[in-house]
Order: structure tokens, then C-alpha cells, then sequence
């Protein structure tokens, strides 16, 4: 279910490429990043639902601001690019 869920994810993020901007291709590679660590953690354990890997991705990405890695502006770029790429495959 993860899996399925991560593949849709992953071809939206390869989709955009020849046509996004150099923003959203940063946004989509960070993404890429934390939606891989999120599936893999989540794959050995009990909880595989889609929310689940909303939630683990969401916290990965909250976790890395906390820490400073994004600017105020990337930080509103991923996220809701997250929100959408999320919504997106779980419309499929």
C-alpha cells in the first residue's frame, strides 16, 4: 500500500521535470529525499496506510526547518508542494 502510494509520488515528481521551475525541481528532489527515508521506516512497521506516510514525510520535513536547513520561502515551497503531490496520488 506504502509502496504503491510512494511509485505515484515519485512519477508526479519525475513528471514535472521538463516542465517546472528550478524552485519546484529543488522542492521535488528534497521531497524525493524524505518520501524515500519516510517508506523505508514505515515498511517495518505495522501502521502502512497513506496517512501514515503523510504524516512521517510532514514530520521528516518539519523536523529538517526546525533545524534550519530551509529558508522561510523553500519551507512554503516544499511543504505545499508536498500537500500537493500527496493529494494528488492519493486521488489515484
Amino acid at each position: 500500500m506504502i509502496a504503491e502510494l510512494e511509485s505515484r509520488i515519485l512519477a508526479l515528481i519525475d513528471n514535472m521535470v521538463e516542465s517546472a521551475s528550478d524552485d519546484e525541481l529543488f522542492a521535488g528532489g528534497y521531497l524525493r529525499g524524505h518520501l524515500t527515508l519516510a517508506v523505508a521506516d514505515l515498511e517495518s512497521g505495522e501502521d502502512h496506510s497513506h496517512e501514515a506516510v503523510y504524516a512521517k514525510v510532514t514530520h521528516s520535513v518539519e523536523t529538517a526547518i526546525q533545524a534550519g536547513e530551509l529558508s522561510p520561502r523553500d519551507q512554503a515551497l516544499v511543504l505545499g508542494m508536498w500537500e500537493n503531490l500527496y493529494q494528488q496520488a492519493k486521488a489515484h
